[in-house]
């Protein structure tokens, strides 16, 4: 396990290569000028070109990503175009924001997700199973920003319960988390339903049952364990895609998350903020799979640290 956990953090470093090297091209291939969105389209020659030396944008784009590369060498990302702050300081920041939205959004789409899939395999074909069905997929169907404008008009302008937006307690954590929970909602019951509808019909349920063991215990015991490796590893994509910053429920609901950072940064062209939030995205979504596949483990002792069954 250990030489496992080794190997895929070595890998992550060709990867963050990749990808840096990828979005650097591609953000600096975006049109329009980041000085001109900083100083404004009348400002003298004199003022761009100097803004231009302070930021190196006045470099080829190679030479760029070399002074970029050689600043990630020694722990720092840069600093904004506009606050003129540390971006790493910026995300370390914002990031238990979002760290708390997203534990908020799989409180409530995991175990509700996991008892509706549940639900819906035992009471297959019936009029249950059918509108759970129904709810699943309208789930994955709705998008994230017509759910939460949806939310917000009912819950805070009509019924007046909880605020529209903004960074707070629970009062404020409760709207964003249900709508991005909803995604994940639907496709943990999907997932559920269908690993145990294939464990409902193997033989040891059958012995289980037979045995006289109580159908709870069935259910919990052995029915779900047998199930949870195709669940997990749903609830560790959506988890880490959450972590690495839900940029359309943040920026809706006034969420001062990674992703509301990522898009003022990519509305700006703030170059470094964009390259930070891509980073750290990056990492996190590693190191949560990481995490998935010792879950897996600990959970099936016969699947093997390097992801194959014994």
């Amino acid at each position: 396990m250990k030489a496992y956990a080794l190997k895929k953090i070595a890998l992550l470093f060709p990867l963050l290569f990749g990808i840096t090297l990828i979005t650097f091209v591609l953000t600096k291939a975006l049109p329009g000028d980041p000085v001109y969105s900083m100083v404004g389209e009348r400002a003298s020659p004199q003022v761009i070109e100097k803004i231009r030396k302070q930021i190196g944008s006045d470099k080829g784009v190679i030479r760029q990503y070399v002074g970029y590369a050689s600043l990630l060498l020694t722990g720092e990302m840069g600093r904004s175009y506009y606050s003129n702050r540390k971006v790493m300081d910026e995300i370390i920041a914002k990031f238990p924001n979002t760290l708390k939205l997203a534990v908020g959004a799989m409180c409530i789409a995991v175990p509700l997700g996991i008892f509706l899939g549940m639900t819906s395999a035992i009471n297959r074909n019936r009029a249950l199973d059918r509108m759970i069905s129904v709810f699943s997929i309208t789930g994955l169907s709705i998008p994230v920003f017509w759910s939460g404008l949806v939310l917000m008009l009912i819950f805070s302008l009509r019924l007046k319960l909880l605020p529209p937006s903004g960074t707070g307690d629970i009062r404020y954590l409760l709207l964003p988390a249900v709508t991005l929970s909803l995604p994940a909602l639907a496709s943990v019951v999907r997932v559920t339903r269908v690993s145990v509808l294939e464990i409902i019909e193997m033989p040891f349920i059958r012995t289980a049952r037979a045995k006289g063991i109580k159908e709870r215990s069935v259910t919990t015991v052995h029915m779900l364990k047998n199930a949870l490796i195709p669940v997990i590893t749903v609830i560790g994509l959506e988890f880490g895609s959450y972590l690495s910053g839900a940029v359309l429920t943040e920026t809706i609901f006034g969420w001062d998350g990674i992703g509301r950072f990522m898009m003022e940064g990519i509305t700006k062209r703030d170059y470094p903020v964009i390259m930070g939030c891509i980073i750290v995205s990056t990492v996190v979504f590693v190191l949560v799979n990481l995490l998935v596949d010792v879950i897996y483990i600990c959970v099936d002792p016969r699947v093997r640290a390097d992801g194959t069954e014994r």
